[in-house]
């Protein structure tokens, strides 16, 4: 090693959204942490859609911040629009969503980093890693510099032998004008890593003075107390708030496109690899809905300043010519004008059983893994990886415990949890769906979840601790307030005819009141002057949340009581370990899927075997039996 250089405890190869919280987590842990990055102009870059949050990807983006992460804080700086989402259904389901202005939320994320104590950054490309007796030691750049380091975290993204397309035209490279990465897949697959390819895909990029609006339906954004971070008063000045536009495929606009298919790397055997599901192309959508005659799209803005709209809903990768001629049959958009063709790129990624909890490799120690380069989708899946990834590195640098949340814990722990047990055949996109407690793992109550933990890390400070703790405090003194509090029909009866719901014959306490769903705490404020009184103890700005949080307790706290019951049962299996308890492939009592599946992933406890596809409730048993259990 050069003496030139420092000697680094943890070295993170990529400055996305996963590469950017590993390296901030490691850093604040005290590790001295180097973060690589090709272009330190596109810190964090938002590759398609500039918006974070939205179905269960919310409640991640709340988690990051509640553990002392900071895709919250960087979100909310960038914000030109907030919406929460699922407000129909119950809590467990809402879910915020905020679009960003692109430019802002890369500045915000790089004020961060160039803050953060303990942390360098270093512009150039990492095309090997230094690994001897199949320990690694740091990475060889492009430059021909080796930075050394005890701990290694890839995150590569859509890098690794990236290859875009458009129509019958391709070119290497990870994102429109920057450059593929190779080496990595190649050293890496002689490990014994299972190396494979995905495809993902952007929209064509829309000048907005070129759309009539007026044909398009508006939607504005919300205007509610709510924010991503649980931090009060972090946004140092509010963006220019902008609306997003709905618009509508129809017949004509289908068949300009159906035009393009012989020439579709998608249907043409260009592309081999497998692309999202939940977010496919425009053309995958023609031909998987073969009868629908029309398709939402969102024309979202890019930034409070630009021009440039990203139109969701149109992904695509058919040639520019056909996409151009059947976006101006679509309603208002007769004239448009447009930046550059949507595009689909391949890239490569690694099987993530090939991993451990804590995201360290199996194969290699030291290295580890974060992000689109586990098989994942969307920016908030990766940043939760990379903060995984980040304070385990930085745990095992200071000899402390590995961390580990579990998936009735967070949202983060079932996306971790499902990567490592399960495997991907497809890129992995969150949803609420995937997590068997999701009326735990609320948007309200990431802070009350995962805070103390944080706190126990190192990554929570005092002054946030101490805002958990006083907003618990007044949380549960204001539900023991609607406990106690008794209402008599004479002056409140009018509210709530006003609010559609049954006069009081009698007298009764407000829980009982609150327990109606057309009743909501906030409504009834200037109706109970002690109600008022009794919100005067809280900061004003906190008082909506600290209301919201109350009423969703009373309202609930049946449904959540036994939901953790059954999670506290579920977990006993989770404390049975049999980390390396079996030579699985000589258990002739297992299926030999069962054999070859535990013998590949070599599970810790008997909660996360009985997770993994192809192990059988029967093969759960004779572990059972073999424990002794």
């Amino acid at each position: 090693m050069c003496d030139l250089l420092p000697k680094y405890d943890v070295i993170v190869v990529g400055a996305g959204h996963a590469g950017c919280e590993a390296a901030c987590a490691s850093a604040n842990l005290g590790c001295k942490t180097l973060l690589i990055t090709m272009d330190l102009n596109k810190i964090a870059q938002m590759s398609c859609n500039p918006a974070m949050g939205g179905i269960a990807k919310g409640q991640i983006v709340r988690e990051i911040d509640a553990l002392g992460g900071y895709a919250g804080i960087v979100t909310d700086r960038s914000s030109i629009q907030f919406r929460m989402l699922n407000r129909s259904k119950g809590p467990a389901m809402w879910s915020p969503r905020s679009q960003c202005d692109r430019m802002v939320f890369i500045n915000e994320w790089r004020k961060i980093l160039e803050t953060t104590d303990n942390l360098d950054l270093w512009q150039d490309s990492v095309n090997s890693l230094i690994i001897k007796d199949d320990i690694v030691s740091g990475v060889k750049t492009q430059l021909g510099i080796e930075f050394n380091a005890s701990k290694v975290i890839l995150t590569n993204g859509t890098f690794l032998s990236g290859l875009m397309h458009v129509g019958n035209v391709s070119w290497e490279g990870g994102r429109v004008s920057e450059p593929s990465s190779y080496g990595i897949s190649e050293q890496l697959s002689k490990y014994g890593f299972t190396v494979g390819r995905m495809k993902t895909g952007t929209p064509v990029r829309i000048d907005i003075r070129s759309v009539d609006l007026s044909k398009l339906t508006e939607q504005e954004g919300e205007t509610d107390f709510y924010t991503f971070s649980y931090l009060p008063n972090i946004i140092e000045h509010k963006l220019k708030q902008k609306s997003m536009y709905i618009a509508h495929t129809n017949p004509k606009v289908h068949e300009i496109l159906k035009t393009g298919f012989n020439d579709s790397p998608l249907f043409n055997g260009t592309i081999k690899s497998i692309g999202p599901r939940y977010c496919p192309s425009i053309e995958t959508k023609l031909d998987t809905f073969a009868s629908k005659d029309s398709h939402h799209l969102f024309l979202e803005p890019e930034g409070q300043d630009t021009n440039e709209c990203y139109l969701n809903g149109f992904s695509s990768s058919l040639p520019w010519d056909v996409q151009l001629r059947a976006l101006k049959e679509i309603e208002g958009f007769e004239e448009v004008k447009i930046y550059r063709p949507g595009y689909a790129i391949e890239y490569d990624y690694f099987d993530p059983q090939d991993l451990f909890h804590t995201l360290e490799t199996k194969f290699v120690k030291g290295l580890y893994f974060a992000g689109q380069i586990n098989g994942t989708t969307g920016y908030e899946e990766a940043g939760a990886q990379g903060l995984i990834a980040g304070v385990n590195a930085a745990n095992s640098i200071n000899n402390k415990p590995d961390f580990i949340l579990g998936r009735d814990q967070a949202y983060i722990g079932v996306l971790i949890d499902d990567l490592i047990t399960k495997g991907v055949d497809e890129p992995y996109r969150m949803f609420t769906s995937r997590a068997e407690y999701r009326i735990l793992l609320r948007q309200d109550d990431a802070d009350v979840r995962l805070t103390p933990i944080g706190y126990e890390l190192g990554l929570v400070n005092e002054e946030r601790y101490k805002l958990l703790n006083d907003k618990i405090a007044q949380r549960d003194s204001l539900i023991d307030f609607c406990k106690n509090y008794s209402l008599k029909p004479s002056y409140i009866n009018d509210r709530l005819v006003e609010l559609g719901t049954t006069p009081l014959k009698q007298g009764m306490k407000l829980r009982e009141l609150v327990l109606r769903p057309q009743i909501h705490l906030r409504d009834l404020v200037q109706s109970i002057p002690a109600l008022s009184k009794a919100l005067n103890s809280i900061d004003e700005d906190r008082r909506l949340e600290i209301l919201e949080a109350s009423e969703i307790l009373i309202k609930y706290s049946g449904y959540i009581d036994r939901e953790r019951i059954l999670a506290e049962k579920l977990s006993r299996l989770d404390k049975l370990n049999i980390d390396g308890k079996f030579d699985y492939l000589s258990v002739h009592n297992l299926s030999i899927e069962a054999r070859q599946k535990l013998d590949k992933i070599k599970p810790k406890t008997i909660g996360q075997a009985s997770r993994i596809s192809g192990v059988s409730p029967a093969d759960i048993n004779v572990l059972l039996i073999l424990l002794g259990k």
